[in-house]
């Protein structure tokens, strides 16, 4: 068996090029669900109830775990946008 030692500042800027390495490659994930809120923001729209439309019509993916909580596919609600896009 091997033993390798390093000094403690040459291992954590080891990690540190680790975790910029890993970052690079993989990139921060976005969550691919979202709340009401964010729903919203993506959407460009301020009313509740256009939402609730756009649920009831089936135009966009959405989850309902509890009574109150509803949660948004993100890629549903950009697929609707890019559907209604004039080229």
């Amino acid at each position: 068996m091997n033993v390798i030692s390093i000094e403690e500042q040459s291992f954590y800027e080891l990690l540190d090029k680790i975790y910029e390495h890993f970052e690079k490659e993989y990139g921060k994930q976005e969550p691919e669900w979202v709340d009401e809120k964010e729903a919203m923001q993506i959407l460009n729209i301020r009313s509740k109830s256009t939402l609730s439309n756009y649920r009831n019509q089936d135009l966009i993916r959405f989850s309902q775990s509890s009574r109150k909580l509803i949660l948004y596919h993100k890629p549903s609600l950009i697929a609707f946008i890019e559907s209604h896009a004039n080229i």
